[in-house]
């Protein structure tokens, strides 16, 4: 069986839970306190940071890598397109939300509201907070432009490109930081995504000291 050191609320553990879960992989989970710099972690991974993913014999590191890796050696179901000009926009909005929207909206509120207190990192900087909650706006909006013209965020089909996406949304979720009444047709997207099988781990998921809202596991939000 597959193991993976995570976090609850990464994004970029979450994406790859979605990859493995999607794809039926059984995998065990470890709740990993990366910050605390254990040694058995860093011999792992040495850059200290989760996901890291043991499977095949193999221990792999960096959340974009191993789902490509799980792309090649597991194919079905695929969460890639056949042609190159299709994978290349799913690579482009993979970096959209693990880079840019990771930067501007993730790292300012999750980051600042849940993972300082749980690392003993005193309290939220409120410029983050509300740099954060402005940029999100604009990141919604765009995903409403993708979804007015496309099915999916890259295309006619579902591809990492919306587990990406999925995956930084659900964390803030989890702290009431999206406004789901902004845009009918990422609502709409959201719920599909929320609604297959391979959501339910992440919508089961609980971090001691911050209960998720009402609405979070409700498919019908």
């Amino acid at each position: 069986m597959a193991k993976l050191y995570h976090v609850p609320l990464s994004p970029f553990c979450r994406k790859v839970r979605l990859s493995l879960a999607e794809k039926k992989i059984e995998c065990e989970l470890t709740e990993e306190r990366y910050w605390e710099e254990d040694p058995d972690f860093l011999r792992r991974n040495p850059a200290g940071k989760v996901p890291v993913l043991k499977i095949d014999g193999r221990t792999m590191a960096e959340s974009g890598p191993i789902c490509e890796y799980l792309e090649e050696k597991y194919p079905e179901p695929g969460l890639m397109p056949n042609t190159a000009e299709s994978r290349y926009e799913v690579r482009r909005l993979v970096m959209w939300f693990d880079d840019k929207f990771h930067h501007e909206v993730t790292s300012k509120l999750v980051y600042e509201r849940v993972n300082k207190k749980v690392m003993g990192q005193g309290f939220p900087d409120s410029k983050n907070v509300k740099a954060g909650a402005k940029a999100i706006k604009y990141h919604l909006d765009y995903m409403a432009w993708l979804l007015d013209h496309r099915r999916w965020l890259a295309g006619d089909k579902m591809t990492l490109a919306d587990f990406a996406a999925a995956a930084h949304l659900s964390a803030l979720d989890y702290i009431s930081d999206v406004d789901w009444n902004r845009s009918d047709v990422v609502k709409d997207w959201y719920a599909k995504i929320k609604s297959r099988p391979a959501f339910r781990g992440i919508l089961s998921d609980q971090v001691s000291g911050f209960p998720p809202p009402a609405h979070y596991a409700d498919l019908d939000f």
